[in-house]
């Protein structure tokens, strides 16, 4: 149920559990609570069983098959995973490539472990640009990628201005010259069909909680030819195929598995269409505003379709947050990277100015959102405008 008092403009920091998914979960924190690992009862059978059918879930929601979903705590540590495991073994196997390309609006988790796979591990980590719409130009690509790279790991929705890459035309020219292709996909399904990704890249990382599951659970897909390819990061009793140990948490891999039936239900379709036009909507209402404003990033038919990065110019975004205190929420860039003051990397590497991006915030919309909603955030926002200019003067 979502607090009506509050509103609520944050979805792509996080989502609410759907109301489906937290049913199915219930059982397996009280009834059906016994380590999926004990493998000498039938209770242990039990959870274990929830767990495959969880696994199949999130496979189909991609496309992949399940012995090649992995579950981790969230989409950061598979990223960690898939770019440390990989590159890890490969050192290990004395392998030539050398050079890891990283997509220059990556989000943190992914820039992080290549600042370590250079300054630990003497990887040569390279930045692949974007244009002003933050989306990857091929021709520039493809200048990048040669028989030395080990791997490129371009996300497919970013978190920030939502834009949305072409992951299978990027697929074709990375898997040309021989190099693993990861997709950071956390934001992917409430902004697309995922059924064909498996098809595209080797390894993508998902978090439960960026698709109406809960916190604390993501997945990374690693095909199977590749799944001797990667050193772990946790060891252990041998879960997961070696590649991830420790007890599964079930009701949580109950939740995820949910989550992407979920995602993968027939009016899904109809669903993001009708977010997209609600979107546009505020986009309207907010532009309409008697001050002057302007969308940052991608194209409507190229973003997610619950971002909104816009700045009202001459304001800042931190204060504008601040005054709509507490009755609206929403972002002035990604959640993950907020306690950081400084410009957001996805706004420098787009161009904007340092003005633009002190005024830009993030409002993200979800299925839930509503028109009347849409009204009451106006509201607030043209309020806070009205005294924080008052008080500028």
């Amino acid at each position: 149920m979502i607090n009506r008092d509050f509103l609520y403009f944050d979805y792509q920091a996080t989502t609410p559990v759907a109301e489906q998914v937290l049913l199915k979960m219930h059982p397996y924190f009280r009834e059906s609570f016994a380590n999926p690992h004990s493998s000498d009862h039938a209770l242990g059978w039990k959870s274990s069983a929830a767990i495959d059918n969880a696994t199949k879930q999130i496979a189909r929601l991609i496309g992949a098959d399940s012995d090649e979903i992995i579950f981790t705590s969230g989409a950061t540590e598979s990223n960690n995973l898939a770019l440390l495991g990989l590159a890890r073994r490969a050192m290990l196997k004395g392998s030539r490539r050398k050079r890891i390309l990283l997509s220059a609006i990556e989000h943190k988790s992914v820039l992080s472990v290549g600042r370590v796979l250079e300054y630990q591990y003497g990887f040569k980590v390279e930045r692949i640009a974007v244009d002003k719409h933050g989306h990857i130009l091929l021709s520039d690509l493809e200048q990048q990628l040669d028989d030395d790279v080990l791997i490129v790991s371009i996300m497919a929705v970013n978190n920030e201005i939502g834009s949305m890459q072409n992951i299978a035309g990027l697929s074709k020219a990375i898997k040309a010259c021989g190099a693993v292709f990861h997709c950071d996909a956390a934001q992917g399904p409430i902004a697309m069909s995922m059924q064909e990704f498996a098809q595209n890249v080797d390894l993508l990382s998902l978090s439960g909680h960026k698709m109406y599951g809960p916190k604390g659970i993501g997945a990374l897909y690693i095909h199977r030819n590749l799944q001797d390819e990667i050193e772990p990061l946790i060891y252990g009793g041998g879960q997961q195929n070696g590649l991830r140990s420790g007890t599964l948490p079930t009701p949580l891999c109950v939740g995820m598995g949910a989550a992407a039936e979920y995602m993968c239900s027939d009016n899904m379709g109809s669903m993001r269409d009708e977010l997209h036009m609600r979107r546009d909507r505020f986009i309207g209402m907010l532009s309409a505003l008697p001050w002057p404003s302007k969308l940052y990033g991608p194209e409507a038919d190229k973003r997610h379709p619950g971002n909104i990065s816009i700045g009202f110019l001459g304001f800042s975004a931190q204060d504008i947050l601040g005054a709509v205190q507490p009755h609206l929420a929403a972002s002035t860039g990604s959640a993950c990277t907020s306690g950081i003051p400084e410009p957001s990397h996805v706004l420098k590497a787009i161009g904007l100015t340092g003005e633009e991006a002190d005024s830009a915030i993030r409002f993200s919309l979800g299925f839930e959102t509503t028109d009347s909603d849409l009204e009451g955030a106006v509201k607030q926002i043209s309020t806070a405008l009205s005294r924080l200019f008052v008080i500028g003067l």
